[in-house]
């Protein structure tokens, strides 16, 4: 069979798996979970080495922290409050319906489809999956034609901790990418560049499938004139440039007052310098996916040289030995805002530094934009990070770091406009692959026949009716 042919039967087994078994229960799905964490840790190591083979160059410690901890942090959430989650919730009634009694279930939707990025191969093809089967449904997975050692991998152990009925890999390029999304899903979880995920959902709307879009964008970072450099500019450092900048919530540019802006630079320099010594050459700093994506980062950086950006440079480009490239950090100081770099999400090593009036100004600036996934904003004064909450929009908010919020599974994560739609992560995963179910119970002695017709004019009277 084809590619698609599989993809084909791969569903179709899981709708005859999941109609002849349509509620998992606590146990079935604890232990669907457990083996999704046994598969994530005994292969940790088979994990980074096959997504440091795809990268060409991707730093052990990364790959382990993002990768596999996320994954097995994730899982033994959902195990923990799995009962919790699954149990009815009484909802109240109105008292001309007493003594009935109202409920919510949630329940399993069916079969759940996840397109994974290149830029997290395991994380998030496997952080959803974890969602969907903690709500009892069925999982189909397709991973980034990109990563295909890593996909390989996924798909044989898919094949050895569970069967196809329950959750699947499936392989290929973009025809099978494009079959896939116009499967009739019950839930379709996207995760990648927003002109993709239109198409993604252009064709699950011809089966009215239901979307979780997770789409990145322009993710701002405000540090305010009370923050403390030095500390900002490390924080700021580890968001941008773990896995060199392919994060989707990694800091996309910093907007600071333009007094402090070269002090900022310098912080920077310096943060750099501590977390990777050797530059390009240190261990732990990652190479760029593909020539695509590295052509595409060295024109929009040459497109700012040419308008007359300063640019920074952190380091040197290293050229690695089984053709990977690693594109070291570069610093771009207040570029114009029709730039490319100020334009497209940049995902990758460039960080633009944008110098602006105030603290007003930063935030006039983000509201500008399409609303991001993610805001940073670096400041301790209690009436700015009020007002950062009350006059942004954004998917999420974190405050004197960046990053981390992902990595809390009781928060939900997701965009907001462009940078997507729908929440996932903990309960809200549960949620979002759930039905929430409404159940009535009529009381046997009860009085609303007296809302019968002929209707009684009196008793409507009564009722404010």
């Amino acid at each position: 069979m084809t590619h698609v042919q599989t993809l084909q039967a791969r569903f179709d087994a899981q709708r005859r798996a999941f109609a002849a078994e349509p509620w998992p229960d606590l146990a079935l799905r604890r232990d669907r979970l457990a083996r999704l964490a046994t598969m994530t840790r005994r292969h940790r190591d088979e994990i980074s080495r096959a997504i440091a083979s795809d990268f060409g160059y991707r730093a052990e410690a990364e790959s382990r922290l993002a990768e596999v901890a996320t994954v097995l942090q994730a899982i033994r959430h959902a195990r923990r409050h799995l009962r919790r989650w699954m149990r009815p919730r009484r909802a109240a009634v109105p008292w001309r319906l007493k003594p009935g009694r109202a409920r919510v279930h949630r329940q399993p939707l069916g079969v759940v489809g996840i397109i994974a990025p290149f830029n997290y191969p395991w994380n998030l093809a496997m952080l959803p999956a974890v969602d969907a089967l903690a709500a009892g449904n069925r999982v189909l997975i397709k991973p980034s034609e990109h990563t295909p050692v890593t996909s390989a991998l996924m798909a044989r152990l898919a094949e050895r901790y569970f069967s196809a009925e329950e959750l699947c890999v499936v392989e290929g390029g973009l025809g099978v990418a494009k079959a896939f999304a116009a499967l009739p899903f019950d839930h379709l979880l996207f995760t990648g560049g927003g002109r993709i995920g239109r198409e993604v959902a252009k064709a699950a709307a011809a089966n009215l499938t239901p979307v979780t879009l997770e789409l990145g964008g322009k993710t701002p970072a405000i540090v305010a004139d009370d923050a403390d450099l030095n500390r900002a500019a490390e924080r700021i450092a580890f968001g941008k440039w773990l896995n060199a900048g392919q994060t989707c919530i990694a800091p996309d540019h910093v907007l600071v007052e333009s007094a402090r802006l070269p002090a900022l630079v310098e912080a920077l320099k310096a943060a750099v310098a501590d977390f990777y010594p050797k530059g390009c050459a240190s261990a732990d700093y990652s190479a760029v996916v593909g020539e695509r994506q590295q052509s595409r980062l060295v024109a929009m950086l040459e497109e700012a040289r040419d308008h007359g950006c300063r640019v920074v440079e952190l380091g040197e480009r290293q050229e690695l030995p089984d053709g990977g490239v690693k594109l070291p950090p570069m610093l771009v100081v207040d570029p114009n805002e029709g730039l490319a770099i100020m334009r497209e999400e940049i995902f990758g090593p460039w960080l633009p530094i944008v110098g602006v009036r105030d603290f007003d100004a930063a935030l006039a600036h983000v509201n500008a934009g399409p609303k991001p996934l993610a805001l940073y904003a670096f400041t301790d004064d209690a009436e700015r990070r009020r007002r950062v909450l009350e006059a942004t929009h954004s998917g999420g908010v974190v405050f004197n770091d960046t990053l981390w919020h992902s990595a809390v599974p009781a928060l939900p994560f997701g965009g907001v406009g462009e940078s997507g739609m729908g929440a996932y992560h903990g309960e809200a995963g549960f949620r979002r692959f759930s039905h929430e179910r409404a159940v009535f119970t009529q009381a046997r002695r009860n009085a609303v026949s007296l809302l019968n017709p002929p209707y009684r004019r009196w008793l409507l009277k009564l009722l404010g009716l």
